[in-house]
């Protein structure tokens, strides 16, 4: 089993820095994508921010400059570092992941179970 745990939502102001968290566990072989998507209301899921193993960060041009991704490849987390946020950045963010297990011969597509983002005055 593989599951994905992600924290870090909530209420900022507009200027304001959040910092969301995301932690892969379970029968994990490698990691082959790490990613953040957000989803506002009423519009699609959107890309935020991407990574490839043994690859360069990708990031929506909306949130270029602003946004920031890290992750620890020895303990399976990432982070989304958000600062200068507006109140358009305002959805539901999800952790995603490509991931291989033990003995499996594909990578599949894994979420976290979301978290709100809230930026209003």
């Amino acid at each position: 089993q593989v599951q994905l745990v992600e924290s870090g939502g909530g209420l900022v102001q507009p200027g304001g820095s959040l910092r969301l968290s995301c932690a892969a566990s379970g029968n994990i072989f490698s990691i082959n994508v790490m990613g953040w998507y957000r989803q506002a209301p009423g519009k699609e899921r959107e890309l935020v921010a991407r990574i490839r193993a043994r690859g360069s960060t990708n990031y929506a041009d909306s949130v270029k400059g602003r946004f920031t991704f890290s992750r620890d490849n020895a303990r399976n987390t990432w982070s989304l570092q958000m600062n200068s946020l507006k109140p358009e950045d305002t959805a539901v963010y999800y952790c995603y992941a490509e991931i291989r297990q033990f003995y499996g011969g594909s990578n599949d597509g894994y979420w976290g179970q979301g978290t709100q983002v809230t930026v209003s005055s």
